[in-house]
């Protein structure tokens, strides 16, 4: 934008103009196609069982704060369920974050042990728990982005969260960072005063891999970047490199946006047709598409073992 501002400061002759504007018309649409992305955490922190409950989410508002960045916290009920961790919760509003529902105890909806009335009760006790929360927002994420193995289950929730006024919540960018997590904790109980410069690339690789994967599923299907959802985790691989995450992402080119832009995309409007239902809105999309090639489940530890393994991390 400086570049363009620059050039229009200066006197132009007429084949200068004409030639200035044909550049305009040239970058215009390479700017307008820029990748967009939200960033969006699931399940909250537990001051019960993580001592370092509060200083991870302080980390993760300072670097959003310090970035400009609005994001969706979506709370598992239970996990947040303490004084403690309901303050947390509330600190994410107070910032300007918005507040959803990831329902109360976490269950898996494609599970034959999980019924749909079940699921509603477990989607309504968590809504009791935050709704008078501030930033508090009518999204439901299902846990393990799992959306119901039967028709009868994966349509008879949809009309209900249609009938209670619930939109959205899914994403377009899937992820495991809860894998990498946990081998970062462990890799930091065996090294305490270790470098943790290749654990943040390797996060950073696995990140802009999934980033990169998902947005062709998108290119390949719409002919255009959808505008974003990444799924992340409050936790402390997050806390520890919230900061080089947003910073990858911007020198790639690509620009954040609030959640609620994000999901102003009719993509998340979409409702796939496949059983079970489920995982990222774009890979759902793709399957639907007879997209070939698609792993599922399309995110796990078992794709992400060997690598850290080889990586001895």
């Amino acid at each position: 934008m400086k570049r363009v501002i620059y050039v229009m400061d200066k006197k132009l002759n007429g084949s200068g103009l004409i030639i200035f504007l044909i550049l305009i018309l040239l970058w215009l649409p390479l700017y307008s196609q820029a990748q967009s992305i939200a960033l969006s955490f699931d399940d909250g922190f537990d001051p019960r069982k993580q001592p370092l409950a509060s200083s991870w989410s302080a980390s993760i508002l300072k670097a959003l704060s310090k970035a400009r960045i609005k994001s969706i916290l979506f709370p598992t009920g239970k996990r947040v369920d303490s004084p403690a961790g309901l303050r947390l919760v509330r600190d994410w509003g107070k910032a300007g974050h918005a507040v959803a529902n990831h329902t109360y105890s976490h269950l898996n909806f494609c599970s034959e042990k999980t019924t749909l009335k079940q699921f509603i009760m477990e989607t309504q006790k968590s809504e009791t728990l935050l709704k008078d929360m501030p930033g508090w927002t009518k999204r439901l994420r299902f846990p393990y982005l799992k959306e119901g193995e039967t028709l009868s289950k994966r349509d008879g929730f949809r009309n209900w969260l249609a009938d209670h006024g619930y939109q959205s919540g899914a994403v377009s960018i899937d992820a495991s960072d809860w894998y990498y997590n946990n081998r970062y904790l462990a890799w930091k109980k065996r090294h305490p005063d270790g470098d943790p410069s290749p654990f943040c690339i390797a996060y950073l690789n696995h990140l802009w891999n999934r980033a990169v994967y998902y947005d062709s599923l998108s290119q390949q299907i719409h002919n255009r970047s959808t505008n974003h959802v990444l799924l992340l985790h409050t936790n402390a691989i997050n806390a520890a490199f919230l900061p080089d995450i947003i910073l990858m992402f911007k020198s790639k080119g690509w620009v954040f946006i609030s959640p609620e832009e994000a999901y102003g995309d009719p993509v998340y409007a979409m409702r796939p047709a496949g059983l079970p239902a489920g995982e990222s809105i774009l890979w759902a999309l793709a399957k639907q598409n007879g997209l070939k090639n698609l792993r599922y489940p399309a995110e796990s530890d078992i794709y992400e073992k060997p690598l850290l393994d080889r990586s001895g991390l």
